[in-house]
């Protein structure tokens, strides 16, 4: 499995490093901030690691999270919302298509995360679980997984977490193949992405 991590984020960096180039360079034209955020999140173990992303958000986001806090469109410890007046114009089109996770190649090639698992959680969202979702560390975090390709943000949070499980549980190298292969399907044009 590291095997493949390895050699699938090497390749994916060098065959999109030029989108990866023109993206950074739409974000910084279109807000102020840095190009990549990066963010504590939990992973193997419940060790902390800082994971990468390209920058979809103004860049005070997280101060004006609690003014939305109301606004949560999902259950349990985790935000989301479908118009979130933080993100930014390129935002929107980089977090439809999951652009914005693309940096996460770099957490991959680092050992950080693996190209499947269970996407990765903030510390003070691993805080509020129950013990049975726990077991989701049990393995690198990834970037895609069951939640990705079976309708992400339509999943309430606690059968995402079961989804986590599925994958702990029945983990296969033809799995992940299975799992990849159907992230490409869904990358473009996902309702649900948001």
């Amino acid at each position: 499995k590291r095997t493949i991590d390895i050699i699938g984020s090497l390749c994916g960096l060098i065959l999109l490093s030029p989108l990866l180039i023109v993206v950074g360079m739409l974000i910084k034209l279109d807000s102020k901030g840095h190009i990549i955020f990066a963010q504590k999140r939990v992973g193997l173990n419940g060790r902390e690691f800082k994971m990468y992303k390209f920058r979809s958000m103004v860049v005070n986001a997280e101060e004006l999270k609690d003014k939305l806090k109301e606004n949560n469109e999902m259950s349990g410890p985790m935000f989301k919302m479908k118009d979130d007046p933080r993100i930014t114009k390129i935002g929107k089109f980089i977090r439809k298509t999951s652009i914005d996770e693309l940096p996460q190649l770099f957490n991959v090639l680092k050992g950080d995360m693996s190209l499947v698992g269970p996407r990765p959680s903030l510390p003070k969202e691993v805080k509020e679980f129950e013990p049975w979702m726990l077991k989701r560390l049990e393995v690198k975090p990834g970037l895609t997984c069951y939640w990705q390709v079976s309708g992400r943000n339509s999943i309430d949070f606690e059968n995402w977490m079961k989804l986590d499980i599925k994958y702990v549980n029945e983990r296969s190298l033809l799995l992940d193949v299975k799992l990849i292969f159907k992230t490409f399907f869904v990358l473009f044009g996902d309702k649900n992405a948001y």
